[in-house]
């Protein structure tokens, strides 16, 4: 989860990650409250960890199939079955004692579970075939060793040998030599030592050596008759195996928790039914020596303010870190009987500076697509660090405050830290916002990383950059600078909270009127379904009325009545709806300076070319078009921001051949015909450069590239010029 990085949780997961005998969730699905009753059960006892296990879902797979497990799998399954043996015996009262009475081990699997030492090797002393083998392997590598003795002690090898020792590499035994012992000795090289000396396999021993492998292909096919015969005992008891299997899985989950919480001195605490956070003595951890935190959150918004470096980001990142926790019953550190944590749907964190160079996106841009997807839920909490980052800090004020009300109707529940007073105050009149300030101590000049409700913190910026290094006369400047422009801001900020206060009045009477136009749009929404229902009835009428016209037309044509068809088909063409055609009426006359529309756009006429033309201007454009094109209206007259003169005509398809142009000269066409092709309404036009040198190519590409309304473009299909041409998006 990327929240846990963001709350610098790591290292506490994977430290409780740890305690799991296998991988497994955070999240224990069911009713949380049960699984929180038996953790605190299992707590008050003494135990023993699990083993580490494998997951089981290849071995149940291979049961449903009738397949051979080995012995590696089975020994997963007798490892479980072991541990609740071990937890059933122990006679435990309570919830935990009453969970092991619902274990019952069937004989079938003590039949299996008894060939199985405790480090999961096979107990060949019960079968009487596979203890002979091993006598005779132990007797062969006996065997080995006396011959490879005999040979160290040889006074024709051992002036080759570089020590006496007996080696075993690559599953071989061997002796040390020098060059030149074939012709003392016969054997294989295995391998070569560091030192330049050969790792030999005498021949000698390979009498012994092929006898032992013949052994062990049969002990292997004993091996393999047992797995066989345990693999049809397992397969009947396939919802044994499931039953274990889901229990081990909760069982690890509660363990887990305990046995981390006891190696550290951590607390278990569960989420509550309520949306309130109140920390008593809670300390984040991934800090050390750090001051607890004590903080009663339980309004909508908790806006924290103060000094720069005082631990405003770790408070926020403490908040959100404990409901996350609490929500999964991972242990932390703070006083359980004093602290209580809500329940959340969802745990949201915007900390990170989003800003991203590859994707060509700014801080505030990418803060505002965190934002949006922060509307999109419903009941979660959401911890928001710097929240005027990236922006001008005045326009940030009025902006986040209205977000931030925005968010309180969908209920979330919000952690704000910020620099900004403008802000703070104008979140300080709600009553459910509450203030927190970082303390600073103005004698030691320095942050005490405690916190005070209920006020809007300094930054104490001067003196947190004297603190880290700025030169003094640099700060003794900026606090004069300040000092002259600091009443001015006050009263800048004053009279901008008012303002804010009459906005406020002002958008409560417009969502008002949009409630109003709201009921008569839904008013006018039913109102039109109810017309297309009773024109779908009267369809429908009409279309029983001319089928039953058809059939009858038909049994006459079977009849063959030739006067009874056409009466049928006459009776049917009169049911049919008269086609009615708009007449178009094109005897209007206009005259330059008239106010027109032209498609979606209105526009002025600038002048007339006789009775069929005209040149229109369209917000600071001039176009021509044809006068039937255009429709009278009444408009505001415009103030022309441009003269760019365009020609368009539209045509049935729409193309541009910039053949034997030059690369600016074939821009200049190209840039006017997309102006057309766009006040056409067109979102899809080809345009001929062809191939020849291909800088003509090269120059249309950058063009369409650089061009802020072509979405995109490729090359056009064999059949429309191919490598040639290009089809335009718009």
């Amino acid at each position: 989860m990327q929240i846990i990085s963001q709350l610098d949780l790591n290292e506490h997961i994977a430290q409780f990650k740890s305690f799991f005998s296998r991988n497994d969730d955070l999240f224990i699905e069911g009713d949380q409250e049960l699984h929180f009753r038996y953790i605190k059960a299992l707590d008050k006892l003494e135990f023993n960890a699990p083993p580490k296990v494998s997951d089981f879902a290849n071995i149940k797979q291979h049961l449903k199939k009738h397949g051979v497990l080995n012995f590696e799998q089975i020994f997963e399954i007798v490892k479980v079955v072991r541990y609740f043996r071990y937890f059933k015996n122990r006679d435990i009262e309570g919830i935990i004692g009453e969970w092991m009475e619902k274990f019952e081990f069937p004989e079938q699997f003590l039949e299996v579970e008894k060939y199985f030492t405790n480090d999961g090797k096979f107990e060949e002393n019960l079968d009487q075939e596979l203890f002979s083998l091993s006598q005779r392997v132990k007797e062969q590598k006996n065997n080995i060793s006396v011959s490879l003795k005999r040979l160290v002690s040889s006074s024709k090898v051992a002036p080759y040998l570089m020590d006496t020792q007996l080696h075993f590499v690559n599953n071989e035994d061997c002796l040390l030599v020098r060059g030149g012992f074939n012709h003392v000795l016969k054997g294989a090289v295995v391998g070569r030592s560091s030192s330049g000396g050969f790792y030999v396999s005498p021949d000698s021993i390979l009498k012994a050596k092929e006898q032992i492998r013949y052994i062990n292909q049969e002990r292997e096919a004993i091996f393999y008759r047992y797995s066989q015969e345990f693999s049809t005992k397992l397969s009947e008891l396939q919802p044994f195996i499931n039953f274990i299997d889901k229990e081990f899985s909760r069982f690890d989950n509660y363990q887990a928790r305990v046995l981390f919480a006891k190696s550290q001195n951590l607390q278990i605490v569960k989420s509550q039914k309520n949306s309130n956070i109140i920390l008593k003595d809670f300390i984040h951890p991934a800090l050390h020596n750090a001051k607890p935190v004590n903080v009663d959150f339980s309004k909508n918004v908790l806006m924290i303010t103060g000094v720069n470096a005082g631990g405003k980001t770790m408070l926020l990142k403490s908040l959100l870190s404990s409901a996350f926790m609490a929500k999964y019953m991972i242990p932390m550190k703070l006083n359980e009987n004093k602290s209580s944590i809500g329940n959340f749907k969802k745990i949201l964190s915007i900390i990170d500076d989003p800003q991203n160079v590859k994707n060509d996106i700014s801080t505030f841009a990418g803060r505002m697509q965190q934002f949006s997807q922060i509307f999109t839920q419903r009941d979660a909490l959401v911890g928001v660090d710097e929240i005027e980052l990236g922006t001008d800090s005045d326009e940030a004020a009025a902006l986040f405050k209205v977000i931030l009300d925005e968010l309180i109707k969908k209920n979330q529940k919000i952690i704000v830290t910020t620099h900004h007073k403008r802000l703070a105050a104008l979140m300080a009149d709600r009553d459910d916002v509450e203030l927190m300030a970082a303390i600073y101590d103005e004698d030691a000049r320095k942050p005490t990383y405690e916190f005070m409700h209920g006020i809007i913190g300094k930054s104490y910026a001067f003196e947190t950059a004297s603190r880290y290094g700025i030169a003094p006369h640099i700060v003794k400047e900026a606090k004069s600078v300040y000092g002259d422009n600091s009443e001015k801001l006050n009263l800048l900020i004053e009279r901008g909270s008012q303002l804010e206060r009459e906005l406020k009045q002002k958008h409560i009477k417009v969502d008002e009127k949009l409630e109003e136009l709201n009921k008569k749009e839904q008013e006018l929404k039913a109102l039109r379904e109810d017309l297309f229902k009773e024109l779908d009835e009267q369809k429908s009428a009409l279309k029983r009325s001319y089928e039953a016209a058809i059939n009858e037309a038909k049994s006459a044509a079977r009849a063959g009545d030739t006067q009874a068809i056409h009466r049928a088909m006459n009776k049917a063409n009169k049911n049919l709806p008269k086609e009615q055609k708009e007449e178009i009426k094109r005897d209007i006359v206009f005259s330059v300076g008239d106010q027109v529309k032209y498609h979606s756009q209105s526009g002025t006429i600038k002048a007339l070319k006789g009775n069929k033309e005209a040149i229109v201007e369209v917000n600071g454009m001039t176009v021509r078009v044809k006068t039937k094109q255009l429709k009278p209206t009444q408009i505001i007259k415009q103030k022309p921001q441009s003269d760019v003169k365009v020609q368009v005509e539209k045509k049935a398809g729409l193309k541009c051949d910039l053949h034997g142009m030059r690369a600016d000269e074939a821009c200049e066409t190209l840039d006017k015909f997309l102006s057309d092709a766009l006040m056409n309404g067109w979102d899809e036009v080809i345009v001929y450069h062809g191939i020849g040198t291909g800088k003509l190519s090269y120059a249309v590409k950058n063009f369409l590239t650089a061009h802020p309304r072509v979405k995109s473009f490729t090359d056009a299909p064999p059949h429309l010029g191919g490598f040639g041409a290009k089809i335009v998006y718009l």
